[in-house]
Formats: C-alpha cells, sequence, structure tokens
C-alpha cells in the first residue's frame, strides 16, 4: 500500500526527508512504502540538494494540503504562518500531519490539538525538540506509568556551543558568537537562540506532554546568554560548576481542584560538574527526565542539522504509515500517540519557587563587606554553601564560609556567593538588602544553580 507525502518546504530539512524517502534501501521495509506526491517550494528554479521530478514542485502550499494523492502532509516550513493555516487545512481534510514546528505548537498546540481530536487524525511533532533524539514519543508512551518531578534538558544546541567555548577557551561571548554564525551554528539574527526563546518554545512543548496540560508559552519566563560575563563561566569553573543554559520544568504540588503547579523556565545555570548535563559539550543536546518509579533518564544527541531532524520526522511518518497499513485510513485514534490532554497546568508565581543561587558582587575591598553581606543573607534565613572573594582582575583572594576575610585595601573586590536551596522571596529580599550596602557597588550577576 502505497502512502503519499505532501512536503511543505524543501529547505534544509526537507531536503533531508526527501533525500531519506528517495533512497529506502537499508532502511525500514515501509520506508519504500512512502512515495513524495507534492511539494512545495518557495522558488522553483533555486538549486537544490536533492533532485526531484519537476512535475511534484509547486509554490502553492495549499495545493499541497488539498492535493487527493496527500494521505500524510509534512510541514517542514517554518514560521507562525502560513505553517499553521496549513496544519489546520490539512486537519480539516482528514489528513494526519508531522511537523517540526516548535514555534507554532508551543504557541498553538492546543488550538491544533483540539481540531486534530475533532477529525481524529494525528499531529505528530517528534521533530519539534531534540532534532534526531528520541523524546516526544518516550513522554507520550514509555514514560507514561510514571509521575514526572522533573524535565531538564540543554535543548539550544547555539548557545550550548557558544558556551563551551567560552568554558574551554574563557573567550568572550561576543567573539565566540561571531565563529558560531562563521561556522553555521548560529543565525545572523540569533536572538531566538541566544535570548532563550527557542529553549522556552521547546519546554513548552515538553512540559505539556509530560505533566499532560497545557502550558502557557508566554507566560515562560526566559533568560538567554547574551549578557552572560565570561568571568561568572570562570569562576563557576573554579568553584566546581559548569555554566549551561537551561530549560526546566518541575512539579511542585497540585491544587484542590487537580491543577498541576509547575515551575517551568529558561536560565542560564551553574551545574555541579558531576551532574548529568554538565557533560553535555558543542551543538549536542541532552533531557533530563526525573520521574517515580524510573528514577533518571537521558536523551542525549544531535539536536539540530538535516540529517538528525529528518530522521525524526521520517519516524513520525512511518508512525502513522503503520497504523494505516494496520487499520486502514479509518483506524480509530491511539491515545498515547495522539496525546490527549488529561488534566490542566499552572506556573506558580516566582516568587513561591525554592532553588539555589550564585550571586556575583562588585564591593570595595575594605574590611567587614564579608561579615556584612552574610548577616544580610542570614536576616533572611538564607543559608550560605559558600563565598569567595575575587581580586577585580580575576584571580581568587579568599575562601570563607563564614567569617570575613577580605583583608584591607581601597580597591575593588568581587564577592562571588553560592546559596544552599532558598525560596525565590527570601533571596531576593535579602538581595535588596545586600545592594543598600554602602560598601556593594553593584549585584553583577546572579544566576540559578542546581
Amino acid at each position: 500500500m502505497t502512502i503519499g507525502i505532501g512536503l511543505l518546504g524543501l529547505g534544509t530539512v526537507g531536503a533531508g526527508v526527501a533525500g531519506i524517502l528517495a533512497t529506502p534501501e537499508g532502511r525500514h521495509p515501509l520506508v519504500g512504502e512512502l512515495t513524495l506526491r507534492r511539494v512545495a517550494v518557495r522558488d522553483l528554479q533555486r538549486p537544490r540538494p536533492v533532485e526531484l521530478p519537476a512535475a511534484i514542485l509547486t509554490t502553492d502550499p495549499e495545493a499541497v494540503v488539498d492535493d487527493p494523492a496527500v494521505d500524510i502532509v509534512v510541514e517542514v516550513m517554518g514560521g507562525l504562518e502560513p505553517a499553521r493555516s496549513l496544519i489546520l487545512r490539512a486537519i480539516a481534510a482528514g489528513k494526519p500531519v508531522v511537523t517540526a514546528n516548535k514555534a507554532v505548537i508551543a504557541r498553538y498546540g492546543e488550538e491544533i490539538a483540539a481540531a486534530a481530536a475533532e477529525n481524529g487524525v494525528y499531529v505528530l511533532i517528534e521533530a519539534a525538540v531534540g532534532g534526531g533524539i528520541p523524546i516526544i514519543e518516550p513522554l507520550k508512551q514509555s514514560l507514561g506509568g510514571n509521575r514526572i518531578q522533573r524535565v531538564s534538558g540543554i535543548i539550544n544546541g547555539t548557545t550550548n556551543y557558544i558556551l563551551s567555548r567560552m568554558a574551554e577557551e574563557g573567550a568572550a561571548y561576543g567573539a565566540v558568537l561571531a565563529d558560531a554564525q562563521r561556522l553555521g551554528y548560529a543565525e545572523a539574527d540569533p536572538a531566538a537562540d541566544v535570548q532563550g526563546g527557542d529553549a522556552a518554545d521547546k519546554i513548552a512543548i515538553l512540559a505539556g506532554l509530560a505533566y499532560g496540560g497545557p502550558v502557557q508559552r508566554s507566560a515562560i519566563p526566559a533568560e538567554g546568554i547574551d549578557r552572560l560575563d565570561s568571568r561568572d563561566v570562570s569562576y563557576a569553573a573554579q568553584l566546581g560548576f559548569v555554566v549551561k543554559l537551561v530549560a526546566a520544568a518541575q512539579f511542585l504540588g497540585t491544587d484542590a481542584d487537580g491543577t498541576v503547579q509547575l515551575d517551568v523556565r529558561v536560565s542560564p545555570t551553574l551545574l555541579p560538574k558531576e551532574h548529568p548535563l554538565a557533560g553535555v559539550h558543542g551543538v549536542n543536546n541532552a533531557i533530563l527526565v526525573e520521574g517515580d518509579p524510573v528514577g533518571r533518564v537521558m536523551f542525549y544527541g544531535p539536536g539540530a542539522g538535516a540529517g538528525p531532524t529528518a530522521s525524526a520526522v521520517v519516524a513520525d511518518i512511518l508512525n502513522i504509515a503503520g497504523i494505516r497499513q494496520v487499520g486502514g485510513s479509518q483506524a480509530g485514534l491511539d491515545p498515547l500517540l495522539a496525546a490527549s490532554r488529561w488534566r490542566q497546568c499552572r506556573l506558580v508565581d516566582a516568587g513561591l519557587t525554592q532553588h539555589r543561587n550564585y550571586v556575583r558582587l562588585r564591593t570595595s575591598d575594605e574590611p567587614g563587606v564579608i561579615g556584612r553581606i552574610g548577616t544580610c543573607f542570614g536576616d533572611q534565613g538564607v543559608s550560605i554553601q559558600s563565598i569567595v572573594q575575587f581580586e577585580a582582575k580575576g584571580g581568587a583572594a579568599a575562601d570563607d564560609g563564614a567569617a570575613d576575610s577580605s583583608g584591607g585595601g581601597a580597591g575593588a573586590a568581587e564577592i562571588v556567593v553560592i546559596t544552599h536551596e532558598v525560596g525565590e522571596a527570601r533571596f531576593r529580599a535579602a538581595l535588596a538588602a545586600i545592594e543598600a550596602l554602602p560598601e556593594v557597588v553593584s549585584v553583577a550577576a546572579c544566576l540559578r544553580t542546581l
């Protein structure tokens, strides 16, 4: 039974998908049953890495969706529109959809899921998060018997490449970003990556699947690495940590009506060097799932690129094709594969969250500074794990968990504090008191710590 594929987009990922479908030898036999029927492109004359018959190319994406020979619509064109409208058009026509579009799913996933359920078709999204890493299907199916406590990950290859270089070479952010752009790891406009928006799209999707309810993308706090100082990467390393852009969703409890309370955010985070995510370098991605009773499970691999992402797209196509082959086009929806929502989720107020913190303070170098800073933390019930003074130019000058050993002198100093886990509201109150000290010039950096 031949299954017709309609492809919306023939860029990097689309060409990768077309290449797999054109070379079924050595792959699962079902790949040989998939045939490209129509392909939407922006420019018919543009050179392409894969050769396709001119007769199946069109600049009209609606013609691809509407073609009766197309059984499954694959959307890899990116952007919000017309991608969203085309996905909904395919669903309305009773055609299953495979998409790699994280932005559309993060923002319009509920609308799309409702339309798919009403029309009895699948919308599969394995390629939307983690490139070639199989994470969507495990969250929907393999880990379905677990109570998920936390999902955390390094899910943006561009920022992980930049941070890896900053840690290994002591290089400045701007210089490494320029290299990443030259090598093709970063876009000409890198804002979505370096400001955390791309990772926020992905954690919104992962959290919704892990906890069984919608997570509002616009409510997710996202802090990127574009304001990260290389000295904080260096100080972290000296203290036994690495800095990564971590996207995390953590279960905090359940309301009386069954709504799940979540802390979901994206931020530069200090990870102990023995943490499973700390060893993820370069453009690789990793997602760590912590659940009961499974414990910790980590998914690791290439998070982007034509090959990995196309692999995930074709995996979804095969899932749908396999169901059609067994049950025909009228086969009912598998509730695990379709991933229907079964409860509500809400993001808690940031002041109610608890976590460890890294703080770098610029101060005058005079006796008693560390003691007064410690008092401010103590007054708010913030327990300090370590407090270290660095010379303003970068060398470590003192390490003292309780007493002031900052020494005399009128020069500048930098004091780095790592706290134990504490409520965000108490931590912020302590910072406000510290900022009011006359010896404190500024709170130069404040990062989450695991």
